[in-house]
């Protein structure tokens, strides 16, 4: 059973879809503050690869992942599973990065759809191993609505 996350955004779908879909707007509103994103591999159709790394830049982030031992950037995959543009997008992530964990792959659909000025994104996050894991999905999930919510409000 997966977990929805919901936002209504001030910009169109078919702008909503570039955001998704392109490095450049990936780039600009995946990493969540103090963090940097440089996508390097962007195959968008079913079985296409993302490739991307997230980079800690603020002097406190990367002091905290110092501090703990994590490294400052971390390259990170998704294939994608489904292409409907401007309407749904849907892919897998790899999940490697759990200590003592088996890697595994973690499925998210997004659906784009009208709504008044705007457009309603509803994410389907399926949940990973645990709930500690899955809430921490969760927040990095909603922390990217609202990065993106702030983004085309900016626009």
């Amino acid at each position: 059973m997966s977990e929805i996350i919901e936002r209504t955004v001030t910009a169109t779908p078919a702008c909503v879809w570039e955001l998704w879909t392109t490095p450049e707007g990936i780039s600009s509103w995946w990493a969540p503050e103090g963090f940097r994103t440089d996508v390097t591999t962007l195959d968008l159709q079913p079985g296409g690869e993302l490739r991307y790394t997230m980079t800690a830049v603020a002097p406190e982030q990367i002091a905290f992942m110092e501090q703990y031992g994590m490294p400052v950037a971390t390259e990170s995959r998704k294939y994608f599973t489904e292409i409907d543009a401007p309407g749904r997008l849907a892919y897998r992530s790899v999940i490697d990065f759990v200590p003592d964990h088996e890697p595994y792959e973690q499925l998210t659909v997004v659906e784009l759809s009208p709504d008044g000025d705007g457009t309603r994104i509803v994410m389907h996050v399926e949940p990973m191993h645990d709930e500690v894991w899955t809430e921490r999905l969760l927040a990095g999930r909603a922390n990217e609505l609202d990065n993106l919510a702030a983004l085309v409000a900016r626009d």
